[in-house]
């Protein structure tokens, strides 16, 4: 007879085994560093939906919302409504433009370049600058990836946190360096569908076994009325309009954030935009939803008692609670789905801001395709190793070091991105004064803490204050 354990462990490795195919057969696929930067414009509107999702939501959406909505109650509802806000605007106004301009403008491969093409830049400064930022904050993006995929191989296989950083990020290399946005690209698809369906599963049972929804209101309600009051923190303060905004101000950041914009860049055609955008917001809507239903119903099973950093392990909980092994397993095999799907892309992006931005431009490096996709790979063992370094210091959670790249990205370069689509008036001065001035008030905001810079809403992982 198997253990419950061995259950868990077949399932883990039937997931890796498929995904290492996949990576495989994207290998033969790369022939150019086209390809391995952008797939050749070739993404079908699934592909195109569900990678951009997935590498957007991330672990962040099976740990970080589920763990605030555990711990804030309705008060998270607030950022899910901005975030589906931001991503419907995102997929209305950038996509459609980005994906027609990037290729009429030097068929544009990354943002960095799409910029300098945009400005006629023969000094490559936006590009350089541009790359630059892509990689710092990259390396913290990628490190809030790799401290869940720690937290989940610790709870599930009880390894020692570091090891099972090393683990995760081990797996996410192994083929991540193969297949370049391919791989990438078509994993996300398959992850994309395990991340929903486990969600909206692990939602509709908890559900259940919580006594329906207003028997689970009724349990958060005992606990502390707070939680069910939109305007009230979890602490029994009232969520003014400063403390609303900065909530939903997350959704602000989708105009800026490159391994989501690399996906606008990359479909086939601009006529498939629409059904992409209808699929990846039906997709984005019903894993918000279920995350937080997953959260609400962690607070009022009395089985879930979870402190701290520890509130983000809601999710692993539950499935443990609710499932069989191999289901579970699944369900936990989505959460790997989830970093992987999201690291590789930030590994891809940030590679490909040295490969591309820097090595060609800045250090005048000439090289064949070949040697171009073999420095590109490099690169990603190179910085998946930074931020494995980094994740190997518990102190920050998944959400905060998720909130802190998120607002660098946004405010480097949403404003930046945003008037150069819709405004031809834009100077090259002002985008690059723009880049730098987003990029550095959010890393010096990040470095103060109390007085005004101290957001209303600090019991939780709010942007601004993270």
């Amino acid at each position: 007879m198997f253990s419950d354990q061995n259950y868990l462990y077949i399932t883990f490795t039937f997931y890796l085994l498929l995904i290492l195919g996949i990576g495989i057969f994207a290998w033969t696929k790369t022939n150019n560093l086209s390809d391995y930067i952008l797939g050749g414009r070739k993404l079908g509107y699934w592909t195109t939906a569900l990678s951009a999702g997935a590498s957007d939501m991330s672990a962040w959406l099976l740990l970080g919302l589920p763990g605030y909505a555990y711990i804030a109650g309705f008060e998270a509802i607030w950022i899910a409504v901005g975030l589906l806000i931001g991503t419907t605007l995102n997929w209305f106004f950038i996509a459609p433009r980005l994906r027609q301009q990037s290729e009429a403008m030097g068929n544009s491969l990354t943002i960095p370049e799409f910029l300098e093409n945009r400005f006629q830049d023969k000094t490559h400064t936006i590009r350089t600058i541009s790359a630059l930022f892509i990689l710092f904050f990259f390396i913290f993006y990628t490190s809030s990836g790799l401290v869940a995929g720690g937290k989940l191989f610790e709870s599930v296989f009880n390894l020692p946190y570091n090891w099972a950083v090393i683990a995760g990020t081990v797996a996410i290399l192994f083929y991540m360096t193969l297949g370049g946005f391919l791989a990438v690209s078509w994993t996300d698809l398959f992850q994309g569908l395990l991340m929903s369906l486990a969600l909206v599963i692990t939602a509709i049972i908890a559900l259940d076994l919580s006594g329906g929804w207003q028997a689970t209101l009724s349990s958060m309600t005992s606990q502390n009325i707070a939680l069910t009051d939109l305007f009230v923190t979890s602490n029994n303060q009232t969520l003014n309009s400063i403390g609303i905004i900065s909530l939903l101000g997350w959704g602000l950041g989708y105009f800026g954030q490159p391994h989501i914009l690399v996906r606008f860049m990359a479909i086939r055609s601009h006529s498939m935009i629409p059904i992409a955008r209808n699929i990846a917001l039906v997709w984005t809507a019903l894993c918000l939803i279920a995350a937080l239903i997953i959260g609400f119903c962690g607070i009022s099973l009395s089985e879930i008692n979870l402190t701290g950093s520890d509130n983000e392990k809601v999710f692993i909980e539950l499935v443990q609670l609710l499932f069989h092994p191999i289901p579970a397993g699944i369900c936990l095999a989505a959460l790997l789905a989830a970093i992987m799907s999201t690291a590789d892309s930030q590994l891809l992006v940030a590679s490909t801001a040295f490969t591309e931005d820097l090595y060609q431009t800045l250090f005048k490096k000439e090289a064949s395709q070949a040697n171009l996709i073999l420095i590109g790979r490099i690169m990603v063992v190179f910085i998946a190793l930074v931020a494995c370094f980094m994740a190997l210091n518990q102190k920050e959670t998944v959400l905060s070091l998720v909130a802190y790249a998120w607002a660098g990205f946004g405010a480097a370069f949403g404003p930046v991105l945003l008037l150069s689509l819709f405004w031809n008036k834009l100077t090259l001065k002002a985008a690059v004064s723009g880049i730098i001035a987003g990029a550095i008030t959010v890393i010096v905001w990040h470095q103060i803490d109390g007085g005004i810079y101290l957001m209303p809403d600090n019991n939780c992982y709010c942007l601004a204050s993270n």
